[in-house]
């Protein structure tokens, strides 16, 4: 094999990991919406605190895929101290990484997500929010992994006082 085949067979894909993490303090708000993945959760009063809508889920999958990708943090782009990004749904995020996605000619691979709390349980709705995301992402649902787990109780997370997310992702860049 000459080196410029080499080089060309090195150049034919480019294979790139993310990850994202977001905690959100728990409320007890029952005007406002409990949102993951873009699924509203029946949570009896109990609520995400955040600027935008808090979905943590889709803020989590979305800084994993800037930072796949290079390009920071939800943060960078959509600050807190922002009124315009008041009450944001948290899909428009993702629309946006995606957007950078597909500008730079990658594909989402698959992505692992793990909640992290004790309350509210998340198994009954997890088949809503990987379909849900799949939707949102474009690909199949056997590429999304969604996980939960607790804190044993152990601090403010175990007392219940927020819930969190951890998200990867690979993504993958073909060239012609």
């Amino acid at each position: 094999m000459t080196i410029e085949q080499v080089k060309s067979q090195e150049k034919s894909v480019d294979i790139r990991t993310g990850f994202g993490i977001d905690f959100h303090r728990l409320v007890y708000d029952s005007q406002r919406p409990f949102i993951l993945g873009g699924v509203k959760i029946e949570s009896e009063g109990l609520a995400l605190e955040g600027h935008s809508d808090a979905d943590i889920l889709i803020h989590a999958l979305s800084d994993s895929l800037l930072g796949a990708l290079g390009l920071g943090d939800i943060g960078d782009f959509f600050p807190d101290t922002d009124p315009a990004n008041k009450g944001m749904d948290s899909k428009n995020i993702l629309s946006f990484a995606l957007k950078h996605l597909s500008d730079q000619n990658f594909s989402i691979s698959n992505t692992d997500l793990t909640m992290i709390g004790e309350k509210p349980k998340i198994s009954p709705y997890k088949t809503k929010i990987r379909s849900s995301l799949a939707e949102l992402l474009n690909i199949p649902l056997a590429r999304i992994s969604l996980k939960a787990t607790s804190t044993e109780k152990m601090g403010a997370i175990g007392r219940k006082e927020g819930l969190g997310c951890v998200a990867n992702v690979l993504i993958i860049q073909k060239y012609s």
